[in-house]
């Protein structure tokens, strides 16, 4: 879990506060809602009450104990709070609390704002004694805030000349007249759509949420309001997943490419949408490039990302950093050395870096390029096709990408040959936390079997695809996987501790048969011996037994030795390998039945745990297998429903809400991330295109959704909010999973078929922060163009300023510009050059279309 940012009351409030006035006795309250959460720290754990710098909180005999440092000068020097509590203006609230004191001081109960300007609400003084006593105050709120917003209930602690515990208990807040929660703050629509766009040629479904028993009426317009296409809705009923009554709206006969398009039924209409390949194309790329975002111990260039998103290397032994490159073992593991484990990939919203997710999210990557070169396009991922810094070095990006955690695996090897399960901060870190701030020390965990067969699979994979690239690196790659793998053999039941758990994730596995028989798997397929063939064809996981509709994921990777020994060619039995694949298409027919029912149709399995934490990586891990029956064969309908996961992804769900960012009108921007932070921070950037929030977790596993979400059907157990992070945070597996799925949609969205009649020349003189950019449209085609319509995205922060020979306009990234009156007929073989100027920074646009066409570049 991740921590909840501790957002302070700071001295201003207390001026605020001065003229409140308290009620003397209990005026009777309004309603009996609580409004604060764990107030009796039964479960041990005092999340979500933070602590300001100089206190530590501990959870002690169902107490929380705040242990405070001396010679602060204000009362406010010293806190214990909680925040996202809601107050309503006009109505009483009571706050209450048992309290007792090592030394007997005076504490300081207050409520109000928790940012600037730190509006205060009510604040009260207390004679705290080492006796346990109970206190209460009421209170009539002059404020307003909603559930999650910027309320905050804190106890001020300093002021004392010396070191000081207070402990607290039976903390509650009750009154107003609003039920907590059940807020979601987007609006949403009856009319629900992937709010991206649909591929021409595929199915093009959506959604209505109406109560009616009948077909209903739609109507598809295009982007200048004129109506297109009309049809009936199919009423499929009440859909217990998402709690909406439903209809299904099937608008596949409509096929012409275009932008804007809106799907209406009555006065109810969807939001904008495309039918455009375009988006998906993109999307390959976007959420590859949250990889180089996530890169520890290496500058994050503003000429690959933009100026927003650059920043300082992060964990490189630069003050306040205490650095990645001699990390001890935590104090209790006395393993007698320190590692070199700079690098790698900032595993999600924190700082820490985990083997076990690192394994499964380089092996997904390293998958998508090894299926496309044996049986797709590997040229979508060549050299000079991401924006990284090794976009240049002759090797194919993604692999370049991939090695940049490969090379952290490898260091993460202990001299025995067994992995330590994760590294990371000491401490949880505040949010916000730049990479670059982070003072926390770093220590290494114990070594797990698990840790090590994730190495021992990825290196051995990795040595298969650098063989023929780097001979002396695949080498390398082979020796420790193989020193892994025995390692691991000898060490077959050494599983992580549920409980280290603090300054980063458990990421505890207590079964690790299925990481021997993926290891083995990759083994067997990289040197054909004859022990690992035995090891593969044994185990209990043998021809994809263990693939269910479950899925797989970082605990769960039996099937990523299944893919492998179906994809690369090994000495199995042909026979076997068909049973493997068979077992895809079985399992992707599972999927299709279960989409078939739902109102909002996704491969997704929630009979027996719900939606849990990361259910849109499942649903794109599922997805992955019915792409896989799709290459395996050749049925239409498993290629269908692919897409149908990605809609469901993109916009077509209940919360109207796309969950990759920069995707879609209403997409998730407040991702749970320390440096991704403007809801907190304004300086910060929101989350950049491409990255993917975790979704739907009915579990209700942090304070703000169990504040906000109690009761809600499960896909709706989501809410953009940076303190969500069981619902709201990103991770590399997460993220690898979307790759893998938008690469293999990419791949299957069609290509021209005949020869593209545009071409496209761009150059641009650049300079700090702007840019002057020339433009040529050429028609390479065989009739005129009486009129033509220039489209584009900017990869970086660039905005056109002027422009010139063309109207042109921008919206987000996108970039449209259309002929001028007299330059608006283009003879074949002929071109008109335009031009504009822009600020910002970012790599040049690669991708041009032309009245919609896709052009070549030139």
């Amino acid at each position: 879990m991740r921590s909840q940012p501790p957002r302070l009351l700071a001295a201003s409030l207390v001026a605020a506060l001065a003229a409140t006035t308290f009620a003397a006795s209990g005026t009777a309250l309004a309603a009996e809602y609580e409004r604060v959460l764990n107030g009796k720290f039964d479960s041990g754990s005092a999340d979500p009450w933070w602590s300001s710098a100089g206190v530590t909180n501990r959870v002690t005999g169902g107490e929380l104990c705040a242990a405070v440092t001396g010679g602060t000068t204000n009362p406010w020097d010293a806190l214990v709070g909680q925040n996202g509590v809601p107050f309503e203006s006009g109505q009483s609230y009571t706050l209450s609390f048992d309290a007792h004191a090592t030394t007997a001081q005076t504490v300081a109960a207050a409520a109000g704002e928790s940012v600037s300007p730190y509006r205060g609400i009510a604040r009260q003084e207390f004679a705290v004694t080492p006796s346990k006593q109970h206190f209460t105050f009421t209170f009539t709120s002059t404020l307003d805030f909603p559930d999650a917003g910027n309320g905050q209930v804190a106890f001020q602690l300093g002021g004392q000349p010396a070191d000081n515990t207070i402990c607290v208990d039976n903390v509650s807040l009750i009154g107003g007249v609003k039920p907590p929660g059940g807020v979601n703050p987007n609006p949403t629509k009856k009319v629900q759509v992937d709010l991206v766009g649909y591929v021409p040629g595929l199915p093009k479904r959506a959604t209505l949420v109406s109560t009616a028993t009948t077909p209903q009426t739609w109507t598809l317009k295009n982007s200048a309001g004129a109506t297109v296409a009309t049809g009936r809705s199919t009423p499929k009923g009440a859909d217990a997943t998402s709690g909406d009554p439903v209809h299904l709206i099937d608008f596949s006969s409509y096929d012409t490419p275009g932008t804007g398009y809106t799907l209406s039924v009555g006065a109810d209409s969807s939001f904008p949408f495309d039918i455009s390949a375009d988006a998906i194309k993109r999307l390959r790329y976007d959420s590859l490039a949250f990889f180089y975002h996530q890169r520890s111990g290496t500058p994050i260039e503003a000429q690959y990302v933009g100026d927003q998103y650059a920043r300082p290397a992060g964990h490189v032994n630069v003050a306040p950093n205490q650095g990645d490159n001699n990390v001890p073992c935590r104090a209790d593991l006395a393993c007698g050395y320190t590692l070199d484990v700079r690098g790698g990939w900032y595993d999600a919203g924190d700082h820490g870096k985990y083997v076990v997710n690192g394994g499964i999210a380089t092996w997904q990557l390293l998958n998508a390029y090894e299926r496309a070169s044996r049986i797709g396009d590997a040229a979508a991922y060549r050299d000079g096709s991401l924006a990284i810094p090794e976009k240049s070095n002759g090797v194919p990006d993604l692999l370049d990408e991939a090695r940049w955690e490969v090379d952290f695996l490898l260091k993460m090897q202990a001299p025995d040959g067994m992995a330590h399960h994760k590294m990371h901060d000491a401490a949880w870190t505040a949010l916000p936390t730049r990479p670059e701030l982070d003072d926390q020390p770093r220590r290494l965990s114990a070594t797990s079997t698990a840790a090590t067969l994730n190495l021992a699979a990825v290196a051995a994979q990795a040595a298969r695809l650098w063989r023929g690239i780097d001979a002396a690196y695949s080498a390398k790659l082979l020796a420790a996987a193989r020193k892994a793998y025995t390692a691991a053999k000898a060490n077959p039941a050494k599983l992580a501790d549920p409980a280290d758990n603090v300054g980063g994730g458990a990421y505890d596995d207590k079964t690790v048969s299925d990481e021997f028989y993926w290891a083995a798997a990759e083994l067997y397929a990289t040197t054909g011996d004859a022990a690992y063939r035995t090891d593969v064809t044994t185990s209990s996981h043998y021809k994809a037994a263990s693939l269910t509709r479950a899925g797989f994921f970082w605990g769960g990777t039996a099937p990523l030795g299944d893919i492998t020994l179906a994809l690369a060619p090994t000495g199995l039995p042909a026979a076997d390998v068909t049973a493997i694949k068979s077992a895809f298409a079985t399992v992707a027919d599972q999927h299709l039945t279960a989409m078939g029912q739902m109102g909002y149709a996704t491969p997704y399995d929630n009979s027996v745990d719900g939606y849990v934490w990361g259910s849109n990586s499942s649903v794109l891990n599922n997805a992955t297998v019915l792409a896989l029956a799709h290459d395996f064969t050749g049925a239409a309908k498993y290629r269908d429903g692919v897409f149908e996961a990605l809609h469901y992804l993109l916009g077509r769900n209940p919360l109207s809400t796309s969950y990759v960012a920069g995707y879609g009108d209403q997409a998730v921007q407040n991702i749970h991330h320390r440096f991704w932070a403007r809801q907190n921070d304004p300086t910060l950037p929101i989350a950049p295109p491409g990255s993917l929030s975790g979704g739907p977790n009915s579990a209700l596993q942090d304070p703000v959704v169990q504040r906000l979400l109690v009761g809600c059907p499960q896909q709706k157990c989501w809410v953009d909010d940076i303190g969500a992070y069981s619902v709201n945070e990103v991770a590399i597996n997460w993220n690898s999973a979307l790759a893998w799925v938008s690469g293999w949609a990419a791949e299957k969205s069609g290509a021209p078929v005949t020869k593209p009649d545009c071409e496209v020349g761009y150059s641009a003189s650049k300079w700090d922060n702007g840019l002057s950019a020339h433009v040529k449209l050429t028609n390479t085609g065989t009739t005129p163009w009486t009129e033509w319509k220039l489209g584009f995205a900017f990869p970086g922060t660039q905005r056109i300023t002027t422009g010139w020979s063309a109207n042109w306009s921008q919206t987000g990234r996108d970039v449209t510009a259309t002929n001028m009156s007299w330059n608006g007929r283009v003879e074949p073989g002929k071109s008109v050059y335009i031009g504009f100027n822009a600020s910002g920074s970012g790599s040049d646009p690669t991708a041009f279309t032309v009245n919609g066409k896709a052009c070549k570049s030139g």
